[in-house]
């Protein structure tokens, strides 16, 4: 069983239900290569090659992804014959970047740490922005836990957002080993909190998770270690909507903070992030909340609460670098 969003997970699910897999209109929502950039013209007897690598050393606006590039050692990754998809945050971008994470100088950023920042804006293969579609991607970053491989959230219905953070400016340069998207932002490491904001599927669960009232959950799901990482088994907004109906209730704010709480802990566990070709058939986990679930393997995946009600796993292997995120359709209730 991997995940539908990953190459290398079995599709179950993440949001399968809820996402509208649309492709985004290049001519509409985007600038065009000449606006914006200056690509190398091939036909010039000076220029040998136009590589990711000779883009950005062509272009003044990418001297601090250049340095960065050649600070981690990364510029002959993109100077060769396999072929990748780019998207390249310009100097503006990454002096945001640093002045949000307290850097004074991007020399200052951990080298182990912007490796992986800016492995995080890659894919392998040739993505143009009519191909592109809201749901998830795998980027070449491998900061999840035992080296798993991030998962970046795309969102079509306005443009091209990533992750919630960062726009596609100026779409499909194509250069000889690949193609180049322009970003207003650094696209950062996300933990599971990241996606959860910046996918619209989970806007109940946000909700739920930062009520005034709340137990402070927001703040336990973006910690890098102990209890991290995580499996969330995250509930849709159809989900929430449904269980209010079978409470009887009028809407979220009807149900006290203390149930909130163990109802949303429930769906959590703790030190381990388990991937969908991890799960096994019949498996008992414990809870976050301290009560067991079940969950059992077949044509679909499913959970069975501590009440004997039934969820379905509609999607997988959403990953963080402090956990990973399976989307459920129903809410999951321990004993109340």
């Amino acid at each position: 069983m991997k995940s539908i969003f990953k190459n290398s997970k079995i599709s179950i699910l993440l949001l399968a239900i809820c996402f509208s897999f649309t492709a985004c209109d290049e001519d509409d929502d985007f600038m065009t290569s000449d606006d914006v950039m200056e690509t190398p013209d091939p036909t010039d007897d000076v220029v040998e090659s136009n590589t990711i690598a000779d883009f950005v050393v062509a272009n003044e606006n990418y001297s601090s992804l250049l340095a960065a590039l050649e600070a981690t050692g990364l510029t002959s990754t993109f100077t060769g014959d396999d072929v990748y998809t780019v998207f390249a945050p310009d100097n503006d971008a990454f002096a945001a970047f640093l002045d949000e994470n307290g850097f004074d100088a991007l020399e200052d950023v951990p080298t182990d740490v912007l490796t992986q920042v800016l492995l995080n804006h890659v894919q392998m293969g040739e993505i143009m922005s009519s191909d592109l579609s809201t749901g998830y991607i795998e980027s070449m970053s491998t900061a999840g836990p035992d080296g798993e491989n991030l998962s970046m959230y795309i969102n079509t219905e306005n443009g091209v957002v990533i992750n919630g953070v960062s726009t596609v400016e100026t779409a499909d340069v194509e250069v000889d080993n690949g193609v180049i998207h322009a970003v207003s932002d650094v696209i950062g490491l996300p933990n599971v909190v990241t996606f959860a904001l910046a996918d619209p599927t989970f806007d109940t669960l946000v909700a739920a998770l930062t009520r005034e009232d709340s137990y402070t959950f927001v703040s336990t799901l973006q910690a890098s270690d102990s209890p991290a990482p995580f499996t969330v088994f995250a509930p849709t907004n159809t989900a929430f909507g449904d269980l209010l109906t079978e409470l009887e209730l009028e809407e979220l704010g009807d149900l006290d903070a203390d149930t909130l709480a163990t109802v949303l802990s429930y769906h959590v566990l703790i030190d381990m992030n388990v991937t969908s070709d991890e799960l096994e058939d019949g498996i008992v986990v414990t809870s976050l909340q301290g009560e067991d679930f079940t969950i059992n393997l077949g044509d679909t995946a499913t959970i069975t609460d501590a009440n004997g009600r039934t969820s379905t796993i509609i999607a997988t292997d959403v990953q963080a670098t402090n956990g990973v995120i399976h989307a459920i359709d129903t809410v999951i209730l321990p004993t109340l």
